[in-house]
């Protein structure tokens, strides 16, 4: 049957291919060239045949139809297809669509080269990390599990190809560089510096990597300054590696070194070397001079090529070394030429050994503070007593840390070895620096105290010694002031009319040596404060006022003509005398210059089960001769003798440590809360009184806004004295101009008192005689407003970063108020201390100051001013 198509006017433009290979039929994504899909394949591929073929083609198209003499149907050329579609099924198995598992595989293969994987971290990748360092002169490499140092950095940095390392035989390879777009000039975009903007690589980081070798080359990188290694697996390090002449940062801890280049020690611009936790047995700081080849002349040389750098080689070992770590190793001999320019040397965790030697070479050292042997093989044969004792000039000389924790040194012997030491020794373990004159040698177990803890225990001991004289020797006789002057009996023993023979029997004359002193027995009964007191009679207000009359009429019994009221001094019978008990180094300590009178509230609830219902007002503290005597509080006579005001300045200025008086506590004196001053406050002139007194601490005295102020002239005379009632901030601020330091803790002061007059006159250093208040503790008063105090005044003086040269203020406690709200004009005062917690407002969050401090608390309210 012949077919109607008619024939084509040209062979070349036949619609249908010539015959090739089997694998000319393309491949289908649906299915196998028998199915009704590969019809369909073969139906577009004929209606694709009209396109222009291109002129090789027809040529191939021309040749093959010359070859025939008539042309085929289009059944024809169906059937031709469906049969080379089967014969390249058959000899190509893999190359049909059955054998592949999805259609993804049928996908055709990404002939494009591998690239580097997305960097969990956002990090530039390696190649372009290391092209950026041409820019910068900086290279951080760290923390992507490289086995050597990339050679991409030589190629790119030094245009060189270093030799193969033994350790590592298959190095990764990175991806070529990316052709870059040209810009609008024609340039390139982003692309690498020239040579004469180009940066000397000055800075290396590549810790945290599994680096096993490093390449001899490094020392071609002559300007690199700071290299960091630490955290790899080195075990070694190249003989070239030294010539890196102006290195002043090396970090190989954590590494596996058991030996360095002699050179390294030869180094001239190191000052921080880290070679901890390692395994060097040795520190041979004179190795690199010991050599027979050692050169006499300069001790440096230049290559001939012009592009080299110099490398220079030090005569000293590490002339500028200041701080060598090599804590964590197996060190046992340490050369003694230790570089002289050291500052922290840390041996710890070492089997040193025995290390006198090694101790009497670092006692030379001008410069160095810090030592540590922290867990170290050592004991006290390593410190004996002549240790630093024939030494010509003082060992240590700017010794402040000296660490033998967790060693067997013990502290005795710690004691007698570094007696020579021209600095005072402190042992305590605290995270704080040593002041200037001070040498903590740390012996024992470590113990990490919080700064919190070591606060609490600083004023846990503050309050025990401005306690009343609780656990003190009262059986102790109180000294004879004076040959002719009796001392006041205790107010204790006074009994009543009707209990006479009690006090009989339970009275002991104070001035009985302390050998013929009864003591009581453990076996005795004790009895409660409350049955002594009625068996005394004081459990009445008449039987109260009997014995405050009975201790008057006691004291006025002394003869008139004694020394102190010779010289004009108060009696004790006004309530302000006690001038030669105070002068007693009980309570006035010369070395520190300070007097701490006792507190004259009641004492405490006694322990043991014993408890006070009731007390006397007659003395500072219930007593009784037993219950008193076997709980430790019975006050001494010295006691009773004391001036009952809160502040007795009349008393106070008439010793003769008035002048030089530093520090005056004051704290708990709550039964009579009044000033007694010598002249008036119109009087007062402008140095004030106590001259030098830079401390007054009046913790806990209850004190109001207001005081009650008397004026004794001193004359002695029973005239009644004068008193006022003055507001408490401007008084203190007349008495004494030259305070630095204020405590008025836990009183009862209230926002009102702190007017802006008041505060200036007490803070703001306006006169010569004024020192200006550093230190104002106002904690657990009950300040409630800001805004209507003066310190919002205070504050706007500084707005617009304005200079207030009278303003010395550096700390101001507000804890443990009832303050509702923080103004935001606070945060312009410069202060370094600024304490407001335990108050009532809720802005800011506690998290402000816990975090970022005073700055942060202070930045956070300047932030809120309109």
């Amino acid at each position: 049957m012949s077919s109607r198509i008619p024939a084509p006017s040209r062979p070349s433009r036949s619609p249908l291919k010539p015959t090739a290979t089997p694998s000319t039929p393309s491949r289908t994504r649906f299915g196998t060239p028998t199915t009704p899909s590969a019809r369909t394949r073969t139906t577009s591929t004929l209606s694709r045949a009209t396109t222009p073929t291109p002129k090789h083609q027809r040529d191939v198209d021309e040749s093959a139809s010359a070859g025939r003499a008539t042309p085929i149907s289009i059944k024809e050329a169906i059937a031709l297809k469906r049969a080379e579609a089967k014969k390249a099924q058959e000899r190509g198995a893999r190359g049909g669509l059955d054998s592949m598992g999805s259609l993804e595989d049928a996908l055709p293969a990404n002939t494009q080269p591998a690239e580097e994987d997305a960097d969990l971290l956002g990090r530039l990748p390696l190649r372009e990390a290391i092209e950026k360092a041409r820019s910068t002169g900086t290279l951080n490499i760290a923390t992507r599990s490289l086995p050597c140092l990339p050679s991409a950095l030589f190629e790119i940095h030094l245009n060189i190809n270093p030799d193969p390392l033994k350790s590592v035989e298959n190095e990764p390879k990175l991806p070529p560089a990316e052709e870059q777009p040209a810009g609008r000039r024609g340039g390139r975009r982003d692309a690498a510096p020239a040579w004469f903007e180009a940066q000397d690589l000055t800075v290396l980081k590549a810790w945290n990597n599994e680096i096993t070798e490093i390449q001899h080359e490094i020392s071609f990188f002559g300007s690199l300054k700071t290299v960091d290694l630490h955290k790899n697996k080195l075990t070694g390090l190249p003989n070239t590696f030294p010539d890196l002449s102006f290195l002043t940062v090396l970090d190989l801890s954590h590494n596996q070194f058991t030996s360095l280049p002699d050179n390294l020690w030869s180094m001239p611009e190191l000052t921080t070397l880290n070679l901890s936790h390692n395994q060097l047995p040795s520190l041979p700081f004179t190795a690199p001079f010991q050599s027979a080849s050692r050169r006499t002349g300069p001790n440096s040389y230049a290559s001939t090529d012009f592009f080299t750098p110099a490398v220079v080689r030090a005569t000293t070992p590490l002339p500028k070394l200041a701080n060598l770590d090599v804590s964590h190793n197996l060190i046992t001999s340490v050369d003694l030429t230790i570089p002289s320019s050291l500052v922290k040397f840390d041996l710890s965790e070492n089997p040193l050994g025995q290390i006198d030697k090694l101790l009497q070479s670092l006692a030379a050292l001008s410069r160095l503070r810090e030592l540590r042997f922290e867990k170290a093989r050592i004991d006290d044969g390593s410190i004996p007593a002549t240790l630093l004792s024939s030494r010509p000039s003082p060992p240590f000389p700017v010794l402040r840390i000296l660490d033998f924790s967790e060693t067997a040194i013990t502290l005795p012997a710690v004691q007698a070895a570094f007696k020579p030491l021209k600095q005072s020794l402190d042992h305590d373990f605290t995270i704080d620096e040593p002041a200037e004159g001070v040498a903590k040698i740390l012996v024992g177990k470590r113990v990490i105290k919080e700064a919190w803890e070591i606060e609490l225990e600083k004023r846990t001991q503050q309050r025990t010694a401005k306690g009343a004289g609780f656990g003190t020797d009262d059986w102790d006789p109180v000294p004879p002031q004076s040959s002719t002057r009796t001392p006041a009996p205790a107010l204790t023993h006074t009994k009543s009319p009707s209990s006479s023979s009690t006090s009989a029997a339970t009275r002991s004359p104070p001035t009985k040596p302390r050998s013929q002193q009864t003591v009581v027995s453990k076996k005795e009964t004790v009895k409660e404060a409350w049955e002594i007191e009625a068996e005394q009679g004081l459990l009445t207000e008449g039987g109260k006022r009997r014995a405050r009359a009975a201790a008057a009429a006691a004291a006025q019994a002394e003869p008139e003509a004694t020394p102190s009221t010779a010289s004009g001094k108060i009696s004790p019978t006004n309530g302000t005398g006690g001038g030669s008990v105070i002068n007693s180094p009980q309570y006035y300590s010369a070395n520190t210059q300070t007097l701490t009178l006792p507190p004259s509230a009641p004492a405490p609830k006694a322990a043991g089960g014993h408890h006070n219902r009731s007390f006397s007002l007659a003395s500072p503290f219930t007593s009784s001769s037993s219950l008193a005597s076997s709980l430790g509080n019975a006050p001494s006579t010295a006691e009773l003798a004391l001036p009952a005001p809160t502040l007795p300045l009349s008393v106070i200025v008439a010793q003769p440590f008035a002048d030089t008086l530093r520090v005056l506590i004051l704290t708990n004196r709550r039964l009579d809360r009044s000033f007694t001053i010598p002249i008036s406050l119109a009087e007062v002139p402008a140095e004030g009184f106590l001259p030098k007194l830079e401390e007054l601490d009046l913790e806990g005295c209850n004190l109001d806004d207001s005081v009650p102020v008397s004026v004794r002239s001193g004359s002695g005379d029973a005239t009644p004295p004068q008193r006022t009632t003055e507001p408490l901030l401007p008084t203190l601020a007349k008495l004494f101009p030259s305070l630095r330091t204020l405590n008025l803790s836990y009183n009862k002061i209230s926002d009102r008192s702190l007017t802006f007059d008041a505060l200036s006159s007490l803070i703001f250093q306006s006169t010569p005689e004024r020192s200006g208040l550093r230190h104002l503790r106002l904690r657990g008063n009950r300040i409630s407003d800001l805004g209507a105090s003066g310190l919002q005044s205070l504050a706007e003086m500084f707005k617009g970063n304005r200079d207030v040269p009278e303003w010395k203020m550096e700390e101001l406690d507000l804890r443990d108020n009832e303050i509702g709200k923080l103004l935001p004009e606070l945060g312009l005062l410069p202060l370094d201390v600024f304490l407001v917690e335990g108050n009532t407002f809720r802005v800011p969050q506690r998290r402000v100051w816990e975090r970022e401090g005073t700055k942060g608390l202070l930045s956070w309210l300047r932030g809120r001013m309109e």
